[in-house]
């Protein structure tokens, strides 16, 4: 028997790294998934890969009638819905006398309004049966990075966002509580390394050296803290942040 028998989780921004490898640690632990990503094709790919029941969907999380559709879909071919992470992200860095609008707005939309879009969609849900998780994915960067003031603020906002819907959805069996990554080895973070014209392994490197544990986090470790804080071992956690970053801000 797996801690997610039975439940139905549906992950944002699934169809690679953290929201991937969460997806998988969810499958092993008995849950069927609904990936969803923006790329509906590497979505389908990616739930096709997982040794379970898991479906790819289609899904803009800045658009509400996408957002609906897609949880309209989880419902109707999963059978229910008791878990949702918001996951889905985007970075546009540059500094602050660079940053356009559109980049300020595209990262405010993605993590923000996605996370509020894709909350609002199931909550409806969980009220009616008493029961659900939220799980928001904020940042270390929430507090402050140089070159990132759109996602620090997004990242920023999504802890505030998630103690005020703890406060809101707590009466009604709905646990919300939030990640906040420290450096994660993904391909948006060797995206990074190479738009920095860094080496991939020694920009991995001197993020290890900065924190006290001496290593890079991995999605596998982000999905061992989101399985926890969405099952029933964590029912009385609520409105939380938990830094996931091998000490970096202590």
């Amino acid at each position: 028997m797996g801690r997610y028998d039975g439940r139905v989780v549906i992950i944002t921004g699934a169809a690679r790294g953290i929201g991937a490898g969460t997806a998988k640690r969810f499958i092993d632990e008995g849950a069927a998934v609904a990936i969803f990503d923006i790329n509906e094709e590497q979505a389908a790919e990616t739930a096709a890969g997982l040794d379970g029941k898991a479906i790819g969907v289609g899904v803009n999380v800045t658009d509400n009638a996408s957002v609906e559709a897609g949880v309209a879909r989880v419902l109707d071919e999963l059978g229910g819905l008791h878990v949702v992470i918001n996951n889905a992200g985007i970075t546009r860095v540059n500094l602050l006398f660079k940053l356009t609008e559109d980049d300020w707005d595209s990262v405010i939309d993605v993590h923000l309004k996605g996370a509020f879009l894709m909350s609002k969609a199931a909550q409806k849900t969980f009220v009616d049966q008493k029961y659900g998780k939220i799980l928001n994915l904020s940042s270390t960067s929430a507090n402050g990075n140089r070159g990132q003031a759109n996602y620090s603020a997004a990242k920023a906002g999504v802890q505030g966002f998630t103690r005020t819907l703890a406060l809101e959805l707590g009466p009604f069996g709905v646990n919300v509580n939030a990640i906040a990554p420290g450096f994660i080895a993904t391909e948006m973070t060797d995206d990074t390394a190479r738009r920095l014209k860094m080496d991939v392994d020694e920009f991995r490197k001197l993020n290890a050296e900065a924190n006290p544990v001496r290593r890079v986090g991995f999605p596998e470790d982000i999905a061992a803290a989101a399985a926890f804080l969405c099952s029933d071992e964590a029912s009385y956690i609520t409105g939380q942040t938990l830094y996931v970053d091998g000490g970096a801000k202590i």
